[in-house]
């Protein structure tokens, strides 16, 4: 049972919406709904704290306004965990994965009288999802 949670949990690890690279220092965390977004570095005094990234999977986000605001969502709560109180966005972009069609057949197993014949066509539909990086900043009073 308890490989079976370590296998779990190192499964769940692998499936991160969000990450950064720290390059400067970090502070304390604070609620993402302190976190302001810029689309140009802000006028007046500020520190660098991280390179964030975020994507839009894992998310019930259909339409690319919902999974870009998922995005941007997601950086700010990366950022916050930071202490980051802004965000420069760098830019969001599509990203498709998956989709085509295999076709496979069986010629069968042949033993005690039975005889086993087996075919399989498997579908994969392309997914889109939303991917985004910004700079995570500490915007001085």
């Amino acid at each position: 049972m308890k490989w079976m949670i370590l296998i779990l949990a190192l499964g769940l690890a692998g499936c991160a919406t969000s990450s950064h690279v720290l390059t400067g220092t970090a502070r304390p965390a604070i609620s993402p709904d302190q976190v302001k977004l810029y689309s140009a570095p802000p006028g007046g005094r500020y520190e660098q704290i991280a390179v964030i990234d975020a994507i839009s999977s894992q998310s019930l986000a259909v339409t690319s306004q919902q999974k870009s605001d998922k995005v941007v969502a997601r950086l700010k709560e990366e950022a916050a965990k930071l202490g980051a109180n802004g965000i420069i966005l760098q830019g969001i972009a599509n990203e498709t994965s998956g989709g085509g069609v295999s076709v496979g057949g069986y010629g069968g197993s042949y033993g005690g009288g039975h005889v086993g014949i087996g075919t399989g066509i498997g579908v994969s539909i392309p997914t889109t999802r939303k991917n985004g990086n910004a700079l995570a900043i500490y915007v001085y009073p």
